[in-house]
């Protein structure tokens, strides 16, 4: 295994079939972000689909600062919150669970299983412009891959193909990857989108190609990105690679930071959060880390 193998997120262009695709495949990078939690693995596995989830759509933001969150939210269910966020090539993420229920519904739940009438919202924040866009999906269908094919058709109207696996090696731990292909308008004055013609060949033998993909390919460490990209479409004109992502693990959370946001609370709000030793205890959600802030250090003298 190499490290163009792994941790990396790989763009390409197929231009005489007007598809983008990306490429993510998550290793060290995804066990450091499982590691702050003790997840059993039906909770690993949904947590590592949208970190992998959250790599596609992130990677593909023009914007070097922009951000995307994917927040999975359910009305009664096991997982009542699953969330993923990249920015800059910075994952992180989190699910709170009832592991009392989790238990009661085995070890391979399915998605309604874990989530019941659940949502899944794609945030959109541009960092240059400060607009945010969001959209918001049920999640409808037997994974997280297949409700983000279902945002992509209702809210963007771009026909699109999202695999994602994940797999469990003792002494490996977890490897998860996906793919995300997208049918694109020809030309820079766009043509009708697919859904309103009658036929389109062009975006019908990707999905035939893509189809011919295994779960075991996308998590080989041994196989590069560029060899799945290359066994998949080589009989195309041209698949150009448009550039390549490095991911690495990234909480953002910071002692300055919490403390300033603390700071701003009147001073009898702030004893409130106090314990008796008069330490304010902040937990970061993402990396399970308890940030101990004296009551006293926020006295103005």
């Amino acid at each position: 295994m190499t490290s163009s193998n792994v941790d990396q997120a790989l763009g390409f262009t197929i231009p005489s079939r007007h598809v983008r695709g990306r490429f993510v495949r998550l290793g060290p990078v995804l066990n450091q972000v499982l590691s702050a939690h003790a997840y059993p693995p039906a909770i690993e596995r949904v947590l590592a689909s949208s970190l992998v989830l959250g790599a596609l759509l992130g990677s593909l933001l023009k914007d070097a600062g922009g951000q995307l969150t994917l927040q999975a939210q359910t009305e009664n269910g096991v997982v009542s919150l699953l969330v993923a966020d990249y920015k800059g090539g910075e994952l992180r993420g989190y699910a709170k669970f009832d592991a009392e229920r989790l238990a009661e519904i085995g070890s391979d739940p399915t998605l309604f299983g874990l989530f019941g009438k659940g949502y899944l919202a794609i945030t959109f924040d541009q960092a240059a412009t400060g607009e945010r866009y969001q959209g918001i999906v049920p999640l409808d269908g037997s994974s997280l891959a297949e409700a983000a094919e279902h945002y992509f058709f209702q809210s963007e109207q771009i026909p699109s193909i999202v695999q994602i696996a994940t797999r469990h090696e003792p002494g490996e731990g977890c490897v998860a990857a996906g793919l995300l292909l997208q049918h694109l308008p020809e030309g820079e004055v766009g043509r009708e989108r697919l859904h309103v013609r009658h036929d389109h060949p062009e975006w019908e033998h990707v999905q035939a190609l893509a189809g011919t993909l295994r779960d075991e390919e996308l998590t080989d460490l041994d196989l590069p990105l560029t060899d799945i990209a290359w066994r998949l479409f080589h009989e195309e004109e041209e698949v150009r690679v448009t550039e390549t992502t490095a991911l690495t693990k990234g909480c953002r959370c910071d002692l300055a930071h919490i403390r300033d946001v603390i700071g701003r609370f009147p001073a009898d709000e702030r004893v409130a959060m106090a314990d008796e030793k008069g330490i304010i205890g902040v937990d970061c959600a993402f990396c399970s880390r308890l940030f101990p802030l004296a009551l006293d250090s926020f006295v103005t003298h």
